[in-house]
């Protein structure tokens, strides 16, 4: 029956290597301790080393009890590592501008001096912002996009330090009265002036980094919307990814048509790179013919445990006083199923005739619908159960490995392995249905730091 999504860490262990052939001995030992005698697919990234892992389970796990299609279908690719892989691609023209905006945003956070500093700065340009700046880890871009789409709203006030703060001219190595110097080039809508620094000044953004920083910040909103719900834990994901990618292709398409002409190079790269991993083409041809050799292997294996079912001895008991209706009602219970597995592609042909939802409905839910209508499609409601528990991102987006800042703890280091199993998975089982929201946590310490600020001032 389908109910609600539930998700778990089950083992979070040592490997001795990163060998394919290790990583799937290790995780069929942790399936064979935990009696799962059934994988229907694994989601993991297209590291050549996981693709050899996969192979090694589908051979050693071909004959357990569940096996679906002959894990044909088996390895599900990492949703959220495809969406990396664009994203890395519109970063390269514009990665020395993060680097520039990266640079003065870790100086003003390096100390409370710096920062007063900066927010005296803010005053004085009179920027309307309740957020601070944060410094993101240059490793996830996710991260990078909350520092930029900060960042840009404070351009200004960056520029006044550059300008009065003299600590900040000094480390940077600027002139005072220095200015960039400007050319003018042609290219899409004409002609366009961008401002070039100085070689003095090779680690302050200036107007063309700013400006390109924030076009990137609008293209990494549709990556990191559709990111976050690749990535949630606390409902299902895989009803929702063929949507999700065909409206990040429909905004690069506009973006393309962009008159500007950074915007328009930027969603070109993205493009390419977006067909060669999407491929969209070819999977939807083979939507239908999956689905009906899905419903043929469930079909299948509910006439073998409906077999097995009636073969077991009963127990007759002959009563005349028994209640005749509910003998009826058995009788045709079995008819019914007799029907269902004689007419596989029926039900299919029925699904597919019927009616769609309407996706703009806000309370609609997946879950609730299926197990509504379970009685009318018991075949695809199986087949529902298992294809909507398949995640499409590998890690959750709400951190379930939260604790990675108390596990590399000086005095935590040095616990063992299985310790450290020990305290995430148990965090995991206790606080499965508690959401992480990252910005919620970023305002806190935004919260935190705006009052030990305060605190300074007050004791100066």
């Amino acid at each position: 029956m389908i109910g609600s999504c539930k998700k778990r860490i089950l083992n979070f262990c040592q490997i001795e290597d990163h060998k394919g052939v290790t990583i799937g001995k290790k995780i069929e030992s942790l399936l064979l301790e935990w009696n799962v005698d059934g994988i229907f697919t694994l989601t993991v990234d297209n590291a050549s080393s996981n693709a050899t892992a996969i192979e090694y389970l589908k051979r050693k796990t071909m004959d357990w009890k569940r096996t679906v299609l002959e894990h044909e279908y088996i390895h599900m690719r990492c949703c959220a590592h495809i969406l990396n892989l664009i994203v890395v691609e519109g970063l390269k023209d514009t990665s020395e501008s993060i680097l520039r905006v990266r640079d003065v945003v870790r100086y003003v956070r390096s100390s409370p001096q710096r920062m007063e500093t900066f927010n005296k700065c803010v005053e004085k340009e009179k920027i309307e912002s309740k957020q601070t700046v944060c410094l993101d880890v240059c490793t996830r871009w996710n991260s990078t996009y909350l520092m930029l789409e900060v960042a840009i709203k404070f351009e200004k006030a960056f520029q006044r330090m550059g300008e009065e703060d003299s600590t900040f001219i000094k480390f940077f190595g600027i002139k005072e009265g220095e200015e960039d110097f400007s050319l003018e080039l042609e290219g899409l809508g004409g002609r366009h002036r961008i401002s070039v620094p100085t070689p003095r000044q090779p680690t302050v953004p200036n107007k063309l980094d700013w400006k390109k920083c924030g076009l990137f910040v609008k293209f990494l909103k549709l990556f990191y919307d559709a990111t976050k719900k690749f990535s949630a834990s606390l409902f299902v994901t895989s009803n929702m990814f063929f949507h999700e990618l065909y409206e990040v292709q429909v905004k690069i398409d506009d973006l393309i048509a962009n008159r500007d002409p950074y915007m328009s190079s930027m969603a070109i790269e993205m493009k390419r790179k977006f067909e060669r991993e999407a491929e969209g083409e070819k999977m939807e041809k083979k939507v239908k013919d999956v689905l009906n050799r899905l419903y043929d292997s469930y079909a299948k294996e509910g006439e073998v445990r409906q077999n097995v079912s009636s073969a077991s001895p009963m127990l007759r008991v002959e009563n005349e006083d028994c209640d005749s209706c509910l003998n009826l009602a058995m009788e045709f219970d079995t008819y019914l199923v007799e029907e269902y597995s004689s007419v596989c592609s029926s039900e299919v042909d029925k699904y597919l005739g019927d009616l769609c939802e309407r996706r703009d409905n806000p309370d609609f839910d997946i879950l609730v619908w299926w197990k509504n209508n379970s009685n009318k499609y018991p075949i695809l409601s199986k087949i529902a159960r298992d294809v909507l528990a398949v995640p499409v991102s590998t890690v959750a987006f709400e951190s379930a490995f939260s604790t990675g800042g108390r596990v590399l703890d000086p005095l935590r280091s040095s616990l063992s392995p299985s310790m450290v199993e020990t305290l995430v998975c148990t965090q995991n089982w206790l606080l499965s249905t508690v959401p992480i929201s990252l910005r919620q946590a970023m305002d806190k310490v935004e919260d935190f730091e705006r009052e030990l600020l305060q605190t300074d001032d007050a004791s100066s």
